[in-house]
């Protein structure tokens, strides 16, 4: 076992460097009514009173609160947008973690290194670690948020499900939370996977082939 700093490694036997299942990833939301979201979204703001009248109005007339009604509708649909692009991340890496899973117990040197009752061994959070360690390029998306949230969705639920306080104030710790319950939920001490002997690509499904 290497250690490094406070950071303790797997020993994979031999010196071959391991090729592991691709990850395939939706980088960009399927959003198809961008028109539909707003609408919703305005909705909502309707629904919960968000916009609270001001002095000012009484001067501004019924432009302004309508300006500040499609300013909140923005910023609600753009809260949504990057939930939905956390959660394709982390359908993504929770899928591809099962194929890893597979292709580790099909190799002999491997397969013993996710057995909890052996130590050093990796658990299934090794493997969003080991994302980190490669430095994938996850740009505006955090990996261990876009985990807990898909860990807390099977499905993202639509823009009318959410609440105002859900997207603006409230996903981030249900992620975050989800998260450190399945960490925790593999055996302690868990070890890291050496970054340098595993290679795996990257494959972006929301680039159009023609």
């Amino acid at each position: 076992m290497d250690i490094i700093g406070e950071r303790k490694f797997v020993e994979v036997p031999g010196e071959k460097t391991h090729e592991l299942p691709p990850l395939l990833v939706k980088t960009v939301p399927d959003v198809k009514r961008m028109d539909k979201l707003m609408c919703i979204a305005s909705e909502i703001i309707d629904q919960e009173d968000m916009v609270a009248p001001v002095p000012e109005d009484l001067f501004a007339g019924e432009d302004a609160v309508e300006r500040r009604k499609m300013d909140l509708a923005l910023n609600l649909v753009d809260q949504y947008l990057g939930l939905l692009s956390h959660w394709h991340w982390g359908d993504a890496v929770i899928e591809w973690i099962r194929q890893c899973e597979i292709t580790f117990g099909m190799r002999v040197e491997l397969r013993s290194l996710l057995r909890s009752d052996l130590w050093p061994h990796a658990g299934r959070s090794s493997f969003v670690t080991l994302l980190e360690d490669k430095e994938v390029s996850t740009p505006g998306v955090q990996l261990e948020r876009a985990v807990g949230l898909r860990l807390a969705f099977r499905q993202m639920p639509p823009i009318r499900c959410c609440s105002d306080q859900f997207l603006f104030y409230l996903n981030r710790s249900v992620a975050q939370t989800a998260y450190r319950t399945w960490f925790e939920m593999t055996p302690s001490p868990v070890s890291s996977l050496p970054p340098e002997r595993f290679r795996f690509e990257i494959v972006n499904l929301s680039l159009d082939v023609h």
